[in-house]
């Protein structure tokens, strides 16, 4: 768990996802869209796949992937991405994490 933890606080905006999910490609276009730039950590590409799909769960995800943190921060899955997304209030979330756009 200690290094979904570290992982996960790398960087303002930290995708886990797994290469083949295009549930996580769609969240990743989404931020793209709102001008963040997230980590992307594809789990099936790590030794330690099953360990990290553990650590996951235990965190709170209904799913192993996408699991999306901001700010270091569980945020969930697509649902409560595109949730947020659609209440308006990702927006006001994700703003720290924006890339200087002028």
């Amino acid at each position: 768990m200690d290094k979904v933890v570290r992982m996960s606080s790398e960087k303002g905006v930290v995708i886990f996802s797994k290469s083949s999910c295009c549930m996580s490609y769609a969240v990743q276009v989404l931020f793209q869209d709102l001008g963040v730039h997230p980590t992307i950590h594809e789990i099936d590409k790590d030794p330690d796949c099953r360990e990290i799909e553990k650590a996951l769960m235990r965190l709170g995800c209904s799913t192993p992937v996408p699991a999306i943190f901001v700010g270091g921060k569980l945020v969930g899955s697509t649902n409560e991405v595109m949730s947020l997304h659609l209440s308006g209030s990702l927006v006001p979330l994700v703003k720290p994490f924006q890339a200087n756009l002028f």
